[in-house]
C-alpha cells in the first residue's frame, strides 16, 4: 500500500506539496522583483486589497468593493462576543440554518463549516480565536473558479481559466464502513489523518450503496476538492459579466473569482449565482489542473500570469501606486502566515 501512495504521488504532479511545485520557478519570480526593485512589486496590482490580495487581506474588504447582491449575505463576528450577542445578530440578519461559517481572514478552506443549528453555531464560536463570517449557506448545485485580469485603463479583460470544482467525497456501497471507504480512496490517503479525526464519530458506520458522503465541504484544492475544466465554455457572454463586475469594483485587476451558481448557463445570464470569493495577486490559475495538463504545461500557464501580474504592477505604479515597502510587507506576512498556522491546527482538530 505504502508503495502505491508513493508511485501515485510521484506520477500525479498536482498532489505535490506547493513548495515542491513551485521552487523551480522561483528564479523567474525573483526576476520580477529585482526589475520593480520590491519583494511586494504585486501589491500595486489590485490596490484595494490588503497587500494586494497576495496573502492575508480579510473577505470584509473583498466583499465591501463588489456590486450589491452578487454575494452571500453576510455579517461579521468578533470572538469576544457573548453567545446570547451572537444569537441576536442571526435573527436579526434573517440567515437561517443551514448558514455556512468561515474566517474573515482565511485560506485554503480552513476552518470553513457548514452548521445547522445554533449549538452547532456556538460550538464554533468558542474555538474560534479571531474574527469570523456568518452566511447565508449559498445551495446553488454548482462552484466554478474563474480566472479574470484587466490591465489598468482598459475595458475588456481576459478570462484565462474556468474550471468546477467537485467535492472530497465518498460513495457508500453497503458493505464498507467509512473508515475503509476512506482509506480505499486514492484521494483521501495524503490526508488520512485529518478525515479519520474529523469524522471520528462515523467511521464505523456502514454507508448505504450509492450514498454520496461529503468528506470536507471546503472545495479547495488543497482540502481535496477536484476540479474539472470548462474552457469549452468560455465565451463573450461569460467575459461581460466579469468585465462589468472588475469595472464596478474599478481595482480588481487580477485574480480569480469563486462563484456558487445554478448553471453555466445561469451564471452567464447574470442570474442565480453568488460570488464566494474574489482572490488577488496570490490566486492560482486552477486551470492548471483539470484540463490534463501536464506539469511542464502548467509551468507555462504560470509563467504567463506571472507576466500579467508584473505588466499590471508597471502601469499601476506608473499611475503613482507604490509598491509596498520591505518592513511593511514582511511584517504583514509574518502576522498572516501565523494566524494561518493557528487556523490549520484549529481545523484538524475541530470536528463542528
Amino acid at each position: 500500500m505504502q508503495v502505491k501512495k508513493i508511485v501515485y504521488r510521484i506520477t500525479h504532479w498536482e498532489t505535490w506539496p506547493y513548495l515542491a511545485k513551485y521552487i523551480p520557478l522561483a528564479p523567474i519570480w525573483l526576476w520580477y522583483c529585482f526589475k520593480a526593485r520590491s519583494f511586494w512589486f504585486f501589491t500595486p496590482v489590485n490596490p484595494t486589497l490588503e497587500f494586494g490580495g497576495f496573502e492575508g487581506e480579510t473577505k470584509k474588504e473583498m466583499y465591501e468593493q463588489l456590486p450589491p447582491g452578487v454575494c452571500p449575505v453576510s455579517i461579521y463576528i468578533d470572538p469576544s462576543m457573548d453567545c446570547s450577542q451572537l444569537e441576536r445578530k442571526i435573527k436579526e440578519s434573517g440567515i437561517s440554518y443551514p448558514l455556512a461559517v468561515k474566517p474573515d481572514k482565511g485560506m485554503m478552506g480552513f476552518m470553513f463549516r457548514k452548521i445547522t443549528s445554533l449549538a452547532e453555531l456556538i460550538s464554533y464560536h468558542e474555538k474560534m480565536p479571531s474574527n469570523y463570517i456568518v452566511q447565508q449557506l449559498i445551495v446553488y448545485p454548482l462552484e466554478v473558479s474563474v480566472f479574470y485580469y484587466r490591465f489598468p485603463g482598459e475595458e475588456k479583460g481576459t478570462i484565462t481559466g474556468f474550471v468546477k470544482k467537485e467535492y472530497l467525497q465518498v460513495v457508500g456501497d453497503g458493505r464498507c464502513t467509512l473508515g475503509e471507504l476512506i482509506d480505499h480512496y486514492p484521494r483521501t490517503s495524503f490526508r488520512l489523518q485529518e478525515m479519520k479525526m474529523k469524522h471520528a464519530g462515523r467511521l464505523t458506520a456502514i454507508i448505504p450503496s450509492g450514498t454520496v458522503y461529503i468528506l470536507s465541504y471546503a472545495l479547495n484544492l488543497s482540502r481535496g476538492g477536484k476540479l474539472v475544466s470548462l474552457e469549452h465554455e468560455k465565451d463573450d457572454r461569460l467575459l461581460q459579466i466579469f468585465d462589468d463586475i472588475s469595472l464596478y469594483t474599478k481595482h480588481f485587476y487580477y485574480g480569480r473569482y469563486d462563484i456558487k451558481c445554478a448553471s453555466v448557463e445561469s451564471l452567464k445570464e447574470g442570474k442565480d449565482f453568488s460570488i464566494l470569493e474574489f482572490n488577488g495577486t496570490g490566486a492560482e490559475p486552477h486551470h492548471i489542473y483539470g484540463n490534463g495538463n501536464n506539469l511542464f504545461q502548467a509551468y507555462a500557464i504560470i509563467l504567463q500570469h506571472w507576466k500579467v501580474l508584473y505588466r499590471i504592477s508597471v502601469l499601476n505604479r506608473r499611475r503613482g501606486i507604490e509598491c509596498w515597502d520591505y518592513k511593511r510587507g514582511k511584517s504583514f506576512l509574518k502576522s498572516a502566515k501565523a494566524h494561518f498556522k493557528i487556523l490549520k491546527k484549529l481545523d484538524i482538530e475541530t470536528n463542528v
